[in-house]
Formats: C-alpha cells, structure tokens, sequence
C-alpha cells in the first residue's frame, strides 16, 4: 500500500495538525506519520490495517474491513515489510515496517516459520 492509504482512510487532523487515525483492532488513536517521518498506514502497537485500497483494480477499495498482519517478507535492499490479509475479502497487500513498529510482534511474525514449518522437523535426524 502506499501513502495514498491514509487518504482514503478515516482520519482527523488533531490539534497540532497531525493527521491521525484510530485503529480498526485496537482503537490506539495513531498519527500518520511515523517517528522517522514516514507516513504510516497501520497500527504501531498491534499492526493491524483497513482494507481502504484495491489492489488489483487500483484505487480506493469498497470492502473497508481489516487487515491482519500475517507474516513479515525482507525486500532485496534489506528493508522489512508487513504482509497483510483482509479478513472479509482475502486480499493481500504489503507495508513497509515503521521504525516505531510493535517488535515483539514483529519478531513473533519472523520466527514463526522457523518455531513452526509446515514439515517434521524428525525429517532432519536422518540426513
């Protein structure tokens, strides 16, 4: 998602003229701008987001549900991004991560394929 996001998202403009918006799970009125100066689109605290952009059609999305954070992906250059998954529609969107994010859960999120693989991990005591 870009920063286009927070442009279709409900948000308001707080007293120092700081756009914010209240998160979808955890209501935590959050700006939307990161501490390192980024625009964010999803919460600092539980990473969560609102389905607000289509992703295949481009544009704004009508569907306006939320977006669970799933799994973390590592970009070429190093730099880490949210994955997404609408919880009414399914679709699959990816976030760059803010320097304020939640670490813990994003530490859960990148280990979890190593505390859990879709395999046994017996299968490595024969090789």
């Amino acid at each position: 998602m870009s920063s286009d996001h927070l442009a279709h998202q409900h948000h308001t403009t707080g007293a120092f003229g700081v756009d914010t918006f209240a998160c979808v799970r955890c209501g935590l009125t959050v700006s939307a701008q990161a501490a390192d100066g980024t625009r964010r689109n999803h919460c600092p605290s539980c990473l969560h987001s609102r389905h607000v952009l289509d992703q295949v059609e481009g544009g704004p999305s009508e569907c306006g549900s939320r977006m669970s954070p799933i799994a973390i992906a590592v970009l070429r250059t190093g730099d880490w991004t949210l994955v997404h998954r609408c919880l009414r529609c399914g679709e699959l969107t990816s976030n760059p991560v803010c320097g304020d994010d939640n670490q813990l859960i994003l530490m859960r999120m990148a280990v979890r394929p190593l505390a859990d693989p879709p395999f046994p991990l017996e299968a490595f005591g024969t090789l």
